[in-house]
């Protein structure tokens, strides 16, 4: 009996089958390429702002009554609605916020990130959005009153940032935390002699911390803080830096710094954005 038959049916069933993974492939294609045609900012859903921030650094991140909020997160949410955005927030430790950008966990990092070549080589960040001071934070009673008298002191930071570097630049060998909490529970326990802070959440932890802990010194930092994005997400950056424009020039970002920092001043050389628009008061 021949096989012919068979070897023949069996060749036809092949060749259609690779005509329908062909068909199925050409469609995915199409598929792909719409995709990308709704989602230009490389997002891990379309108009959703996917955002890793932190929970215990008032008056910059914080959460209350269960929601994100801060002048950070309010700035960004104001800035993402400009591109016709929603944001979505998710708490994370500071010390993993850049790794995770990077990685595509979360589209934006928003905690008050400074600016540094160090971490240039991590992510990239949108136009500076704020200016910040380095803060000295003590127990009530403490003697230190400066930033020169930490040598061969116990001093505290939050791992990972620029109040860390800080630290270890002065060779203070210092004690690391994953958060503000811990830096608080530190000083409050006796622990620690002092905690090198962001100025504005260490003054306002230590004021409600019934006068267990003070704000002894505070320095002005040398650079910006903005967002971190993700290093091959320009369209997003550009789409951001634009938006920060707007909210400045619309009185949105004058507002927010009264809500959260009411009598602060802003440096006569400081300016959010790309400097391309003045701030309106």
């Amino acid at each position: 009996m021949s096989r012919t038959p068979w070897i023949t049916r069996r060749t036809a069933l092949a060749a259609t089958g690779a005509a329908m993974m062909l068909a199925v492939s050409a469609c995915g294609s199409g598929s792909g390429s719409e995709q990308a045609a709704d989602n230009p900012l490389g997002l891990q859903r379309p108009g959703v702002l996917h955002v890793g921030t932190l929970t215990d650094a008032p008056p910059n991140v914080f959460l209350k009554d269960g929601q994100f909020t801060g002048f950070d997160n309010d700035l960004l949410k104001a800035v993402a609605a400009k591109q016709g955005l929603t944001v979505e927030f998710a708490g994370t430790d500071f010390s993993g916020l850049l790794s995770q950008v990077k990685s595509g966990k979360y589209d934006v990092g928003s905690s008050s990130v400074t600016i540094t070549e160090k971490r240039k080589q991590t992510v990239a960040f949108t136009n500076g959005y704020d200016f910040g001071y380095i803060g000295l934070n003590v127990p009530a009673g403490s003697t230190l009153k400066s930033f020169d008298q930490l040598t061969g002191k116990r001093v505290v930071v939050v791992q990972g940032t620029v109040q860390d570097d800080y630290a270890t630049g002065k060779k203070l060998d210092p004690v690391r935390v994953p958060d503000y909490n811990g830096a608080m529970n530190q000083l409050k326990a006796g622990t620690v002699d002092a905690w090198v802070s962001p100025a504005e959440i260490g003054e306002k932890l230590a004021g409600e911390s019934g006068g267990k802990v003070l704000l002894a010194a505070k320095e002005l930092s040398p650079t910006p803080m903005a967002y971190a994005v993700a290093q091959d997400k320009t369209k997003l950056k550009d789409a951001l830096d634009k938006g920060l424009d707007e909210v400045v020039k619309d009185g949105t970002w004058q507002k927010l710094v009264d809500q959260y920092y009411p009598g602060r001043k802003t440096p006569a050389d400081f300016t959010p954005g790309s400097g391309a628009v003045k701030i309106t008061r």
